[in-house]
């Protein structure tokens, strides 16, 4: 087992070594004088960050929008995705998995930033297109994970109802259910928190929120205002990283 960790890393090792010179990546220009001063000087650019009234009432609806946005595509995700789970765990038939699971894989495929220009020429402009760009994503990726836990959940509970005449459905609510639904919920709070980061960049297609502030902030070199816009995006993530982190110790507790 030793030589074969061996020989993984040195292909990784390799790997990394020839993806460089393919991309004929020169790390050594990040780090010359001109380059360090440019960077240098578009940092300072950002300081210091507009703390005015009017525009915190600002970034403060765009917070909001934003945590709504993530909330609400993460809800409609995981409905979607308990839906699609049933069938793609095998739970209706080989038919229905086979068929679940391709539309689990079409929809995580697409990334959230093309979901959300497509919502956006469907639905305009507008926190409506990032929360469904969101919804179809995040349906995929936890559907999948939902589909999983399905089949990994012990089949001892749900049997011996069976065994003692309880109908299949019966048995699958009260005996598969609750060994997997605290599961479930930490997928959804974990994806909830990927979520409130992809919503804030997906303002910059148009579809609401804080990325779309930082988007017409940059666009218009305004970087105090910018600046102020990832600070708010930052205490925001930390806030539900911290909030998300501590529901899922419970639930596995």
């Amino acid at each position: 087992m030793r030589h074969a960790h061996w020989l993984v890393i040195g292909v990784l090792v390799a790997v990394a070594w020839a993806s460089f010179g393919y991309l004929s990546l020169d790390l050594g220009r990040l780090f010359d004088r001109e380059a360090l001063a440019q960077m240098a000087k578009y940092a300072v650019s950002f300081f210091p960050p507009d703390l005015s009234t009017d525009y915190l009432a600002r970034v403060g609806r765009g917070t909001l929008e934003t945590m709504a946005i993530s909330a609400i595509g993460t809800l409609i995700a995981a409905v979607l995705g308990v839906l699609l789970a049933l069938p793609a765990a095998g739970r209706i038939g080989a038919v229905p998995r086979a068929a679940a699971r391709l539309v689990l894989n079409f929809l995580r495929s697409i990334p959230e930033l093309v979901w959300a220009a497509l919502m956006v020429m469907a639905a305009g402009l507008g926190p409506f297109a990032g929360t469904l760009a969101l919804a179809w994503h995040t349906a995929g990726v936890i559907g999948r994970l939902f589909a999983e836990t399905l089949e990994n959940a012990s089949p001892e509970p749900a049997r011996a109802l069976r065994l003692s005449g309880s109908r299949p459905s019966i048995a699958f609510l009260y005996g598969t259910m609750p060994n997997v639904v605290p599961q479930l919920i930490a997928y959804s709070l974990y994806r909830w928190e990927i979520n409130i980061r992809m919503a804030a960049i997906l303002g910059v297609v148009g579809a609401g929120g804080l990325g779309q502030m930082l988007y017409f902030s940059l666009s218009l070199f305004q970087q105090p205002q910018a600046m102020t816009v990832i600070i708010a995006m930052l205490i925001l993530v930390v806030i539900v990283d911290g909030a998300s982190a501590w529901l899922r110790k419970r639930l596995v507790e």
